[in-house]
């Protein structure tokens, strides 16, 4: 793992970027790929690095989307509370008591989300689960005047979870926000990092797609920018190592390496290429994890189903608690999916890409 790799995640958890509002996290890939790639973008704000290889083809598209779960301000009340509106799934018993932070024209407003006090509930509705309709962000003003004038809060205005990066008491284990999908913004930045200087047999483009989170938009329009001929997809996955869990049922354990996903409701993976990713993990004596997910989906689904189809895979670190105001992740997983795919990309010649898609003999 590059030295400047836990750096690199601190710096992009703890960005802001919920859809739409992604301006934080492009301008640090500019920052840490700058003078090695080239950069363009979409006119959704999906930024392209593209590097260069030996060959102008095959061209690998390296998909990380920069948004994070997050809200928006629906409106004010005239007590001076934000009511607020959801950017992806949510599970609404994880939202109580957390902070987050108000992006405003006039500068970030710190604020709670709240709702009516437990002293207040009556028995039955203690035991029910508390729609968002019913919460509210509490940040400190007087009145909806106070919190729109002087604060400076006004509808459309995102927020996101108020939440830093922590290193646990074991120190490969890293807690913080975002991690869905920052951790995929980071490896493909990482691994044009670590490829610097040298040949491989293709020409590169790591992407940061916007609006993931509110149905794959950005990479819809990246894959018209970009054109691939074939694309991997960098993931923070749901791990599924909980207390309780099935363990013949899991895929997505913390320490247990990448997750290469076959399936899910969005995409079926191509076969030769999966198997070819497998062989390669297994050759370099890499752990991986395989998994047949039955709900969710990723950027793949529009990337896939460009033009006349790109192949595609997803690579996926496990994480703990994805979509809620903090999230966990092993650096072993980290360090393995970006040696994974650096190997991949070596690997990834023009013979080898077009073998993925000749379907004149059973597959």
């Amino acid at each position: 793992m590059p030295a400047s790799s836990k750096d690199l995640l601190e710096q992009l958890s703890n960005a802001s970027g919920t859809p739409g509002n992604e301006a934080d996290v492009r301008a640090i890939i500019r920052q840490h790929l700058d003078g090695l790639v080239g950069f363009s973008h979409d006119r959704l704000g999906s930024l392209v690095c593209r590097k260069q290889g030996s060959k102008e083809s095959p061209l690998l598209m390296l998909a990380g989307h920069m948004d994070e779960t997050g809200f928006i301000v629906r409106y004010l009340t005239n007590e001076g509370f934000v009511k607020f509106h959801p950017l992806g799934s949510w599970w609404e018993h994880t939202l109580l008591a957390q902070q987050v932070t108000i992006r405003t024209a006039k500068g970030d407003i710190p604020g709670i989300i709240g709702a009516k006090p437990v002293h207040h509930l009556k028995e039955v509705e203690r035991k029910n689960m508390l729609d968002i309709e019913a919460m509210f962000i509490d940040v400190g003003a007087g009145s909806k005047r106070e919190a729109m004038e002087e604060f400076g809060i006004s509808p459309g205005d995102p927020i996101v979870p108020r939440t830093a990066l922590t290193t646990l008491r074991n120190p490969r284990f890293l807690s913080g926000k975002a991690f869905d999908n920052r951790v995929g913004v980071a490896l493909f930045v990482d691994a044009l990092k670590t490829l610097g200087a040298q040949e491989h047999p293709n020409t590169i483009c790591g992407v940061g797609t916007v609006q993931e989170e509110i149905g794959t938009r950005g990479a819809e329009t990246a894959a018209h920018q970009v054109n691939p001929d074939i694309a991997v997809v960098l993931e923070g996955s749901p791990a599924d190592d909980f207390p309780d869990s099935k363990a013949q049922e899991a895929q997505g354990v913390l320490g247990k390496g990448p997750q290469i996903r076959l399936f899910d409701p969005t995409m079926i993976t191509n076969r030769k290429f999966s198997q070819f990713v497998i062989e390669t993990a297994r050759a370099c004596r890499l752990p991986y994890q395989v998994a047949v997910r039955t709900s969710g989906g990723t950027d793949a689904k529009p990337i896939h189903l460009h033009r006349t189809g790109v192949p595609t895979i997803v690579l996926g670190v496990p994480i703990r608690y994805a979509h809620s105001h903090v999230g966990i992740l092993n650096l072993d997983d980290y360090e393995h999916t970006l040696q994974l795919l650096i190997e991949l990309l070596k690997r990834l010649d023009a013979k080898t890409v077009a073998s993925f898609t000749e379907f004149h003999h059973r597959m």
